[in-house]
């Protein structure tokens, strides 16, 4: 789909310097710009690359002021940067503006289909599905029984949702992302061996939930296991049986949260973190990349380290931790000197 430098500066309320009909079908960076790209120039170390670039329609600020002619059209906006996130999102809406069903799909008789919506091939919805409005089921996804799934949320390709699960509005659950499998509950016996505990509860995916691709949300041995609204979840994270997450947290790749555990809300989680089970994490709570957490922790602490200590304390320790062969040394070497006095 193409659009005009005319077409774009409405949609931005801008002002088009240059030709107002020329075409863009593509978005670019400011130094990898051709012909029919649109890019932006925001922050002023690209500066150069706007006298270079071969894109057709670059978006600037409004205070812009040329040094030396230019090969493309300009669209002056109050704020580059912002302007360009409006468009992004505008051009994803029109990517993602599917309708209809495609075949083959298996669609229960029993499911509930609202307005607007979109099954991709070889997707299966299973029995007493309701999908509300301008729901996207991408091809090769799997809607188990008795889920529910709000407006305007989206299931990428190779999404699984398990039976009795429920999707709020405006949820994005990416490809491989699994919600609602078996938590990990096994009890022994006398012998040493393992039986699997039901899993028989199920997962909740409050309002303006985003999943990433590959993470898993195990369901509940009993009860639900919880994903407030707002939350934000990067790829690759396990999320355990019966775990509650609070309102807005945000959570980077590879961590892992294990059962029964209590995050707050506001709270912003690093990449490759480990949280043990039965702990409460309170709100506004920050936890540095790779640290292990294996105590509750109260409303703002800051963390890092495994296991984790304060973060201050942490930067102070780690002075002494890096220089610990030297302080080693010099113990050695004044014990050496205090059994030659002796």
């Amino acid at each position: 789909m193409k659009f005009t430098a005319e077409q774009i500066a409405g949609i931005l309320e801008g002002t088009v310097i240059g030709d107002p009909n020329i075409e863009v079908s593509q978005l670019a960076k400011i130094e990898e710009g051709t012909e029919g790209t649109l890019t932006f120039l925001a922050n002023p170390k690209y500066k150069s690359y706007i006298y270079s670039t071969k894109a057709s329609i670059t978006i600037v600020n409004s205070d812009f002021e040329t040094e030396e002619a230019l090969d493309t059209t300009l669209i002056k906006v109050d704020d580059a940067y912002k302007a360009f996130t409006k468009l992004l999102e505008y051009y994803n809406q029109i990517k993602l503006n599917k309708s209809g069903i495609e075949n083959p799909s298996f669609i229960s008789d029993s499911a509930s289909i609202g307005d607007n919506n979109y099954i991709g091939a070889f997707s299966y919805i299973g029995d007493n599905v309701k999908l509300g409005d301008n729901v996207k089921v991408f091809p090769n996804s799997y809607i188990g029984d008795n889920v529910t799934i709000g407006d305007n949320s989206i299931v990428f390709s190779g999404g699984k949702i398990y039976s009795e699960c429920i999707i709020g509005n405006n949820c994005v659950i990416n490809s491989g992302a699994i919600i609602g499998a078996d938590g990990f509950g096994f009890a022994p016996d006398e012998k040493g061996e393992y039986s699997k505990v039901p899993q028989i509860g199920n997962v909740i995916l409050e309002d303006n939930v985003d999943i990433g691709a590959g993470t898993t949300i195990d369901r509940a041995t009993l009860g639900s296991t919880i994903i407030r609204k707002g939350v934000k979840l990067d790829n690759q994270i396990q999320i355990a049986h019966n775990v509650e997450i609070g309102k807005n947290t945000v959570i980077a790749a590879q961590t892992g949260i294990a059962g029964s555990t209590k995050i707050g809300e506001n709270c912003q989680i690093g990449g490759q973190v480990g949280i043990v089970g039965h702990i409460t994490i309170g709100n506004n709570v920050k936890i540095q990349a790779q640290s292990g957490i294996g105590r509750s922790i109260k409303d703002n602490e800051v963390l890092q380290g495994s296991p984790a200590l304060g973060y201050g304390d942490y930067n102070k320790s780690y002075v002494h931790f890096k220089n610990l062969p030297k302080i080693v040394k010099n113990i050695n070497d004044l014990e050496k000197k205090i059994d030659g006095n002796s």
